[in-house]
């Protein structure tokens, strides 16, 4: 059945009307943007707020982000069988509802249903923005509509770390997730008010409740057992076995339901197209390295090197703001240049940030920190337009929304699973160089009976002296592996390189990219 009004399409708005709804749903944007990012560097504060270590904090990011992924393949069923104004304002006030239970969350377990609750709400905020925005602008205008979305996207990444930083070292870190109350409702009030007259046409669309059922179930698993496996000491733990033979089984059927099924809801026959599928898996890797590296730092910077949240924000400021100034010149060079180049030069610049990174010191200075997010934000200015345009390379225009939604929901998917890897990974490389530390650190030690010798001259008794040589060679051994990881991250985007050019050249055709978020 469709919707009485669908017709012909509204004119666009124009005058204050255009403005004001315009920036009521940059700002829907900008909220979803900034809580996938405004958590990272308030981690320490929120698990020692809440009598959590720092890796059961992770579970804030990762449960964002994979509730966040699973939500997305929703999105199209629900904008066409709905409304795509009814189901952003319904989504903007369900995630504002959501955050203000975040801020008020009395635990680690509460917070973590309540991200839970956030990420899968908030899948259609972003394509419900862009769709309206382009909806709500004049056809020689969109450029215009297209720009607004997409600064607010990089900008919010800017403000993210800076601004959960600054709440956290001067207030509750419940701020953070409580000051998207009055944008989130001032968003749905505008946006209700301006757009419910220019309704999208609907229709009775089937869902496929047995394939999101098994999505939830696979993807649950898996990133329960990733969580969670380091403190059961993995395949020891019976618990972590069933995780794991849930996850696979459930992946499997999946995968075969999904394959025959007449409406599914994720559609695997994309895969067939080359660009897609290498597309798709390059997109994916590379953001679960940049996601990674992008907890990883600030967790460092405040747990071992003694940095504020707020500051560790600063350290993360540039990315977004090179992005910013280059993204523009990218756009206008994407329908010109081979998009293998321009992904190219992002996993280039990706692996010069990581080598960078991996020449940290001890006595690093902030400059010394800044740089490579510098040469980052050149990465995150090429990486996301040019993995779009190759993975959608040859998708009939009909199919692009769902190979949009397939590729998102992979790419926020794998992030989630992502940053759980990595503080695994972390926590046992510092194992592995502390050992091996400590091999060397002997009572026979020239240069340990050297150090105890300055420590006792500056009168640090032998406990202290101890103490204070054991701090110094934990916090040796976190450096260390914070490299090992950079590192490998350098090496793992120069062989995604070649993954790259076995795809098939494109070029962006002008039309609309589905920005990432």
């Amino acid at each position: 059945m469709s919707h009485p009004g669908a017709g012909a399409a509204p004119p666009p708005m124009i005058g204050m009307p255009l403005a004001i709804t315009a920036l009521a749903l940059a700002l829907g944007t900008f909220m979803q943007v900034l809580d996938s990012t405004i958590a990272n560097v308030s981690l320490p504060t929120i698990a020692g707020n809440l009598g959590a270590s720092t890796d059961q904090g992770t579970w804030v990011i990762t449960a964002f982000a994979v509730s966040n992924g699973i939500g997305v393949p929703l999105t199209g069923w629900l904008m066409g069988r709905y409304g795509v104004v009814k189901i952003f304002v319904l989504s903007v006030l369900a995630f504002t509802i959501a955050s203000f239970l975040c801020g008020i969350a009395w635990s680690l377990p509460s917070l973590i249903f309540f991200r839970v609750l956030q990420g899968g709400v908030s899948g259609p905020m972003i394509p419900g923005s862009q769709a309206l925005l382009i909806s709500i602008f004049p056809a020689n205008k969109r450029a215009t509509a297209l720009g607004i979305w997409s600064i607010t996207t990089l900008v919010a990444p800017i403000c993210g770390p800076i601004l959960g930083g600054f709440i956290s070292d001067n207030y509750h870190w419940g701020w953070i997730f409580l000051i998207n109350v009055p944008v989130g409702l001032l968003v749905t009030f505008l946006a209700w008010g301006n757009l419910k007259s220019r309704e999208t046409p609907t229709r009775s669309l089937p869902i496929d409740t047995v394939g999101l059922g098994l999505l939830i179930l696979w993807a649950g698993a898996l990133q329960v057992m990733l969580d969670t496996g380091k403190d059961l000491n993995w395949f020891q733990s019976t618990q972590i076995v069933i995780l794991a033979i849930v996850a696979a089984v459930g992946f499997v059927a999946f995968l075969i339901w999904e394959l025959t099924d007449k409406h599914p809801i994720v559609d695997l026959t994309l895969f067939k197209s080359r660009n897609f599928a290498l597309g798709s898996l390059v997109f994916c890797l590379g953001y679960a390295v940049f996601f990674a590296n992008t907890l990883l730092m600030p967790l460092w910077l405040q747990t071992q090197i003694g940095y504020t949240a707020f500051w560790a924000g600063l350290v993360a400021a540039p990315t977004g703001a090179i992005a910013v100034l280059l993204t523009p010149f990218t756009a206008r060079m994407m329908s010109r240049v081979d998009s293998r180049i321009i992904a190219t030069i992002a996993f280039l610049a990706f692996s010069a940030s990581y080598f960078l990174r991996a020449g940290f010191t001890a006595d690093a200075s902030f400059f010394n920190f800044v740089l490579p997010l510098l040469v980052q934000g050149i990465a995150m200015a090429t990486f996301f337009l040019a993995m779009i345009t190759l993975l959608l390379d040859g998708i009939p225009p009909q199919r692009i929304p769902s190979a949009s939604g397939v590729s998102n929901f992979a790419r926020i998917t794998a992030g989630g699973f992502a940053a759980s890897i990595v503080t695994t990974l972390w926590d046992r490389r510092e194992a592995l160089h502390q050992s091996r530390l400590a091999d060397h650190a002997t009572a026979f030690s020239p240069l340990l009976r050297g150090a105890m010798e300055s420590l006792h001259r500056l009168g640090f008794p032998d406990l202290s002296a101890q103490a204070a040589l054991t701090r110094s060679m934990v916090g040796q051994a976190y450096l260390l592996a914070t490299d090992d990881i950079f590192y490998a991250s350098g090496w793992l985007c120069l062989v995604l390189i070649g993954l790259i050019w076995l795809c098939r050249k494109a070029k962006s055709g002008g039309g609309t990219p589905v920005a990432a978020d």
